[in-house]
């Protein structure tokens, strides 16, 4: 039985921007490591990352079964919290510092509403049949959309343990809302298609639909390349599809017109596709051969500026998507970060400039003022 009371309702988002003491244009050359966490074993792999509203948390999921919460203000390990009959994946902050929802890895296929105050859940929301693949918190109330591996997209609000809505797309496995909250983006890798619906009238046809296959021959070749995250930029006019491949696709979110090709020379940073099946869950690469499920290795900005993210080598890279196109529409990097970890997983903090990355380790980034 789930214990602990319904969480009330959203409060409304922090007025205006994120107050930022500098800009992130000012800073973005400078990030260094400065904080690194170590798990306990090093066969565990960080799979997940959030931030708060306030910006003072993060939470990471962990394939040892376990969630850590870090004080971002601190930069201090602050709780653990272990799910170790469940699994754990795709962990998200709500509106409330205080509960998190995220997706079981084990047994069966629930998304768990749980207080991190006491360790209880609130709450089972219960409907998908096979692997949870995305979670997102929709930004303006407490309901949020999961996308599933059972071909389906459900709706929910965290006040009730039953979906209210539900799409059935093929291979949709991927879902982001804009900033706005009018509207949803759901990607289906199988069928190359990014799907547009206004959320007031999501049981409609969607609005837009954008069509990658032509993208993915041109830019990726013939490996071509699998999705793993779809994130808007913060003023609703870009839209990241993220890939395991050479790169990333930058696109118009009106138009769906091709804006860059983040291209990153050392392919991917290796992870597995979110929902992706491990070979033994808790055992991270399971002995260095099997690679830890992630949720894409790329992140955007709070200033929508720019997008960072790993690769196959150590450091994280900085391509600037807000300069022009170029005329073949290549982006190439404009800074390559030094650390001596790989990004696999990869957030910016929504309050202030301070980027989180994640392999083995959890690192903390912050400018550093001897190199501004």
């Amino acid at each position: 039985m789930a214990t602990g009371s319904a969480t009330p309702g959203a409060p409304p988002p922090p007025a205006g921007p994120p107050q930022h003491k500098v800009r992130v244009s000012d800073v973005i050359a400078s990030f260094r490591p400065s904080r690194r966490f170590k798990p306990p074993s090093p066969n565990t792999s960080v799979t997940s990352l959030d931030f708060d509203d306030t910006g003072e948390l993060a939470i990471v999921a962990r394939d040892d079964d376990t969630l850590q919460i870090y004080n971002c203000k601190e930069g201090k390990h602050a709780k653990e919290l272990k799910s170790q009959k469940y699994g754990v994946h795709l962990a998200r902050f709500s509106h409330h510092a205080q509960s998190i929802i995220y997706a079981s890895t084990k047994v069966d296929d629930t998304i768990r509403f749980l207080s991190t105050h006491d360790n209880s859940y609130i709450r089972y929301f219960r409907g998908h049949t096979d692997t949870v693949t995305s979670i997102s918190l929709c930004p303006s109330s407490d309901t949020f959309m999961s996308c599933s591996k059972d071909n389906t997209v459900k709706l929910w609000n965290l006040g009730s343990q039953s979906y209210y809505g539900m799409l059935n797309l093929h291979g949709a496995t991927l879902g982001a809302y804009d900033p706005s909250a009018t509207v949803i983006a759901i990607a289906s890798p199988a069928t190359q298609n990014v799907l547009l619906y206004d959320v007031r009238n999501y049981d409609k046809s969607p609005f837009a639909c954008f069509d990658l296959l032509e993208l993915e021959q041109r830019f990726l070749g013939p490996q071509k390349g699998q999705w793993t995250k779809i994130e808007f930029t913060n003023d609703g006019k870009s839209l990241v599809v993220a890939t395991d491949g050479i790169g990333h696709f930058v696109l118009d979110a009106f138009s769906g017109d091709i804006q860059h090709f983040c291209y990153r020379k050392a392919g991917s940073s290796g992870r597995l596709l979110p929902g992706a099946s491990t070979s033994n869950h808790g055992a991270g690469t399971a002995n260095g051969t099997t690679p830890a499920n992630g949720q894409g290795d790329v992140c955007v900005t709070s200033d929508g500026q720019y997008l960072i993210g790993g690769s196959a080598e150590d450091g994280l890279l900085v391509w600037n998507i807000s300069q022009a196109p170029t005329p073949n529409n290549v982006l190439e990097p404009t800074e390559k970060l030094p650390a001596q970890t790989k990004g696999a997983i990869v957030g910016y903090n929504p309050r202030t400039n301070l980027l989180a990355s994640g392999d083995k380790d959890l690192t903390l980034w912050q400018p550093d003022v001897d190199l501004m």
